[in-house]
């Protein structure tokens, strides 16, 4: 049997002492990828929860493609940031073109999940380095597998099936009064984000592994517990998920890609110096409804 022309020859190497995350060394994501290599990212991506690939110089119509060779893409509702010619990608930066901003300039202020407000939420998000500033800007996720593990008895019994509602809206009125160029959404856009309600703990569709699945941006309530203890259960959780023995914290290099699972973490971006520019590219891939 013939070789697979395009078949590259790259390694996997698992970041040290650290909760999650491997390196790509060796591919060009601007080349053609064999559906054999796309099979070997894809349970790599599973395994570790977090792909970093490495100088990557590629356009974002190639980042589109090859997020779509994971499934079919998600577009945001701030469709203000989308990149010109290209829907499915969103804009994340700070800068300023003719006073106007070119990108959501806030986002992942607060730890979450991408899109796990909508009813069919994120299996995965891309994040293409295009401007990076020269200190801070740095993405920490944390694993949710883990943070389920090591959750005491009593509580894992306490929150064994139920269920809470996730917004959009959380959150988002507060995040404008910070950052005032952060679009008022018109009742279009209201309408496209109604509050979704999914699993306390999901079950991962492909490994099987239970995860954490609330978060401090989007989780709003349990349903069918008293609203006092839903904030106090909440609150537990939302502390005990981000304790720094299940965070990986990504320091950006220049033309860094990053490709993270949904079901199994959350993330952060952290703060960096406002006068100089960070963009970055994002591109969403859905999932399927938690259970």
């Amino acid at each position: 049997m013939p070789l697979d022309s395009s078949r590259q020859d790259f390694d996997i190497r698992p970041l040290l002492k650290q909760p999650l995350g491997a390196e790509i060394l060796g591919l060009d994501l601007a080349l053609p990828l064999s559906d054999d290599d796309v099979d070997r990212l894809h349970r790599a991506h599973l395994e570790h929860h977090v792909l970093v690939f490495r100088d990557q110089t590629f356009t974002p119509r190639q980042q589109v493609d090859f997020s779509r060779r994971f499934g079919r893409l998600q577009i945001h509702v701030l469709r203000q940031f989308q990149l010109a010619g290209h829907p499915e990608v969103l804009v994340i930066s700070n800068i300023r073109e003719n006073e106007q901003p070119i990108g959501l300039g806030d986002a992942g202020h607060f730890w979450h999940s991408d899109l796990s407000y909508k009813a069919v939420p994120s299996l995965g998000s891309m994040l293409h380095a295009q401007e990076l500033p020269s200190e801070g800007g740095d993405t920490l996720f944390a694993n949710q597998h883990a943070a389920y593990d090591a959750l005491p008895g009593k509580l894992k019994r306490e929150i064994a099936g139920l269920r809470a509602e996730h917004s959009y809206l959380a959150k988002y009125e507060e995040l404008r009064a910070r950052n005032p160029w952060r679009p008022k959404l018109t009742q279009e856009q209201i309408d496209e984000v109604v509050p979704a309600v999914h699993p306390v703990v999901r079950t991962h569709p492909e490994t099987g592994r239970r995860a954490l699945f609330v978060s401090e941006h989007f989780t709003t309530r349990l349903l069918g517990v008293p609203e006092a203890r839903s904030r106090e259960l909440l609150d537990q959780l939302f502390a005990h998920s981000t304790r720094p023995e299940f965070v990986y914290r990504h320091q950006w290099q220049p033309n860094d890609m990053v490709f993270w699972d949904n079901r199994s973490l959350m993330h952060l971006a952290t703060a960096f110096p406002q006068e100089q520019r960070r963009k970055l590219y994002r591109t969403t891939i859905e999932g399927d409804v938690p259970f």
